[in-house]
């Protein structure tokens, strides 16, 4: 079994930094995004790019 790429890595380690580290940044009420808190949109926008993320590194990792 090879080892990984860098960018495979990378690219699956975005969403758990993206998640775990900068929700206390944003964690407010006041901006809101389509009527929903900041937090709350931003949580949600990771759902969605999670998995776009994740296919480009297996795609990557594909080629090797």
């Amino acid at each position: 079994m090879k080892k990984p790429s860098i960018a495979a890595l990378f690219l699956a380690a975005c969403p758990f930094f993206g998640l775990c580290f900068s929700v206390p940044l944003f964690d407010r009420l006041t901006p809101r995004v389509l009527g929903i808190p900041f937090n709350m949109f931003w949580m949600a926008a990771w759902i969605v790019i999670t998995p776009g993320l994740l296919s480009i590194a297996y795609r990557i990792e594909r080629r090797r």
